[in-house]
């Protein structure tokens, strides 16, 4: 049996471990927000959901599978928290069995037949919602999983798993044949399944018997005891391997299925806590690799909703780009916009939900991130040189399909010398098929691409308004040659001298 909720065709691949780079993309996008949404103080849960986040589907149609059992799970969460329960019940029967503790045959083969009989009450719980959900789900995850159950645990499979356990558990001993080989040894152990005994009680007692002989063993008879012991593992160890083999398929089934449907509830618990501030949510539509998609509506950093009551939304279209740069006023929201570009790529290549009112994009082969970073007093070499590494490693795991996001890099240096960095990097990315998303402020930098690469590119402007107020909008718009730093310089120099001329009047 396969749950086969999150793939068509395999199991979540749970174990392993993160995709190249995951820790500095966790840490640039603020992903730990999001996973601990989603658990809700489960650890369990954060887990798959950081796996699931970070191992991105790379096909529209597996997307698209994924967002439909999500939306039966939407549709149906009390039957999909049950679901979930049954299979901890099954893992917990697990753990508080001797299972897996003995290696002898004997021992094994009794501990895991009362394993497979404490699931039997498992199973029947589970094909219990099989039969309830009829109607209720519409995805084809979920319609294949239902379908199997209920076929895979008929009253038929329930009949003859109770008949061969009782037959295993040798209430009237153990028939096993043998024949005899070299020297007269035993050899071909086979156990038997015992003679049925006849319904009618005359043929009973008046049928002729198989002709048999009987020996007995002295009651001190120590060596003969061990032999006969010996005989009967020979016999019953094929049984008890077949019997242990069925109780981990079991349990591995559970076990996927708790797995999976973690990464669901961790998808209903991120609903639930955007819901409850009232943020537009939207399935977004995505497009295969080769093309070039991106448009959205009401899009907004997801991790920073979950940490400040009000956030800005933003409209994009930049549908056909290679090139998306974002320049603008000084904390205009440009970073926070770069941010919630990322984290709905991410959102929507693992099958959940975005926060937006539309979202649309091509899929990535893979997701990649250059931010700056603070001046670190133990590094060897320069900030410029650290950010030249950093952008070596990534060209050596970026590929065709991919996707970066710069973040006010290569300003670490002159703006000569940056611009002249970021254009070659950003032109060979894109001559190799690579997305790119730039914030920056090297007016040199972004002239002259806006100059060379208006084709290929999309320009967008952080907005400022009359007197420096900052709407954190970022709308189609050229590069400009200032970022408006002197309206930070005024803010915060007459904030002060306010404060000073306070205190001094307070004095």
């Amino acid at each position: 049996m396969k749950a086969h909720l999150m793939h068509k065709d395999q199991d979540f691949p749970f174990g392993g471990d993160l995709p190249w780079g995951s820790d500095e993309l966790i840490d640039d996008l603020e992903l730990k927000t999001l996973f601990t949404a989603m658990a809700h103080g489960d650890v369990f849960l954060f887990e798959v959901a950081q796996k699931a986040v970070m191992t991105s589907l790379r096909e529209p149609q597996q997307i698209a599978y994924r967002q439909d059992v999500l939306r039966d799970c939407v549709a149906n969460p009390d039957m999909v928290r049950e679901l979930y329960r049954i299979s901890i019940d099954a893992i917990e029967i697990k753990k508080r069995s001797q299972f897996g503790l003995f290696v002898y045959p004997d021992a094994m083969l009794m501990t895991a037949l009362e394993l497979m009989q404490a699931f039997m009450s498992v199973l029947l719980k589970l094909r219990d919602v099989a039969y309830r959900s009829a109607g209720r789900f519409r995805s084809e995850g979920f319609m294949t999983f239902f379908t199997m159950i209920q076929r895979e645990l008929a009253d038929e499979y329930f009949e003859a798993l109770q008949g061969h356990l009782k037959e295993l558990g040798f209430r009237k001993g153990t028939l096993i044949s043998a024949r005899l080989g070299n020297g007269n040894k035993g050899i071909s152990y086979v156990l038997r399944k015992p003679d049925q005994a006849e319904g009618n009680v005359l043929k009973r007692f008046f049928g002729r018997n198989s002709p048999s002989l009987t020996f007995h063993i002295a009651d001190r008879d120590d060596a003969g005891s061990r032999a006969l012991s010996e005989l009967r593992v020979r016999g019953t160890n094929l049984a008890a391997d077949a019997v242990a083999q069925s109780a981990d398929h079991v349990l591995s089934f559970f076990r996927m299925l708790q797995t999976e449907l973690a990464f669901y509830l961790g998808c209903l618990n991120l609903i639930g806590d955007l819901d409850e501030k009232s943020r537009s949510m939207c399935y977004p539509v995505p497009s295969p690799v080769q093309e070039r998609r991106h448009s959205c509506t009401g899009l907004y950093d997801v991790c920073l909703s979950l940490r400040i009551e009000t956030v800005v939304p933003n409209d994009a279209r930049a549908d056909g780009a290679d090139l998306i740069l974002v320049t603008g006023a000084n904390e205009g929201g440009k970073s926070t916009f770069l941010r919630s570009i990322g984290v709905a790529q991410m959102m929507m290549q693992a099958g959940m939900v975005v926060g937006a009112t539309s979202f649309g994009a091509n899929v990535c082969d893979g997701l990649f991130t250059h931010y700056k970073r603070k001046e670190d007093a133990s590094m060897a070499s320069g900030k410029f040189d650290e950010e030249l590494l950093r952008m070596n490693a990534i060209a050596k795991h970026v590929r065709p399909g991919s996707l970066v996001l710069f973040n006010e890099s290569f300003a670490a240096t002159n703006e000569r010398e940056g611009s002249e960095v970021a254009r070659q990097i950003v032109q060979a990315l894109v001559e190799k098929r690579v997305k790119v998303f730039f914030v920056t402020h090297m007016y040199e930098f972004s002239n002259g691409l806006h100059e060379t690469m208006k084709d290929r590119a999309a320009f967008l402007r952080a907005e400022r308004r009359e007197g420096g107020k900052r709407t954190f909008k970022v709308s189609p718009g050229e590069p400009l040659q200032t970022s408006f730093g002197e309206d930070l310089y005024r803010q915060i120099f007459t904030d002060y001298g306010h404060v000073a001329k306070g205190a001094a009047s307070d004095a």
